[in-house]
């Protein structure tokens, strides 16, 4: 197996701000075929996380944003009718284990019981994918890597991941970085001035301080790209703050004026 470390040069790489010690410790993970949960509110940067060690690594990627109706099927295969014949379809976990690579499965809480069912067997030390179906039990290769995510802080205690399946994970746990920080972030995907940027960070921050009163959830570092690239491209700021950091984040209309009162604190 080739060892965890730059496949090619830096700047070549998916951009992501490394905040702690996240990057080495993905790479042991991987050397080591441990799967690997990552943790953290909407939007700070997760699914870029994977991103930019997929590349790193040199894998192919397979990503699933896991909802509701999401079944073991799903991710697995099933048979379908082509050209006058029934044959087998890999889904994109099935896929990642014979050909490797990193099958990242986005909020994995919210896919029905049966998808974390199938995934017990690929996160112990058997490393295997049993296909009911076509009589076939897959043995991942080496360079194959199961990263599942979710967000502790939306779902609720039904839709909680289980202990008993937390436990067959090292886990990361992101958060949005530091205000320069983020804003350097922002700076760097939006193409803003990153004072500009700095200014919108830290209204984004009084409005997460709302979480949990007003908001279910607070402004996305995603939602802070939108913005300040709308603003970059010569949208009036009233605007783009309107667009990207209000509207998404409430229909209420008394919680909408609450932070328009944030905004006009910021802005003046």
């Amino acid at each position: 197996m080739k060892q965890g470390g730059p496949s090619q040069n830096e700047a070549a790489l998916p951009f992501y701000q490394e905040t702690g010690n996240e990057i080495p410790v993905f790479e042991k993970a991987y050397n080591l075929k441990l799967p690997v949960l990552l943790k953290g509110p909407t939007g700070c940067g997760k699914t870029r996380f994977v991103a930019h060690m997929a590349a790193r690594l040199g894998l192919p990627l397979q990503t699933v944003s896991c909802h509701d109706d999401l079944t073991a099927s799903d991710l697995t295969g099933r048979y379908l009718l082509k050209g006058g014949e029934t044959v087998w379809v890999d889904g994109p976990l099935t896929r990642a284990v014979r050909e490797g690579g990193i099958c990242y499965l986005d909020e994995v809480v919210e896919a029905r019981k049966d998808v974390t069912v199938i995934l017990h067997a690929l996160t112990d030390d058997r490393r295997i994918l049993p296909l009911e179906r076509t009589g076939e039990t897959l043995q991942a290769p080496d360079n194959f890597m199961l990263v599942v995510s979710y967000n502790p802080g939306y779902q609720n205690i039904l839709k909680s991941l289980k202990p008993s399946t937390r436990q067959r994970f090292i886990a990361l746990d992101f958060d949005f970085p530091p205000a320069e920080v983020e804003a350097g972030i922002v700076a760097q995907e939006s193409g803003l001035d990153r004072d500009k940027c700095l200014t919108l960070v830290r209204l984004a921050n009084r409005l997460r301080r709302l979480k949990g009163t007003d908001l279910e959830e607070g402004a996305s570092t995603r939602l802070i790209v939108y913005a300040a690239s709308l603003i970059a491209s010569g949208m009036p700021i009233e605007h783009a703050v309107e667009a990207a950091l209000i509207e998404p984040l409430s229909d209420d209309p008394d919680v909408k004026d609450g932070l328009r009162e944030v905004v006009r604190a910021i802005y003046g």
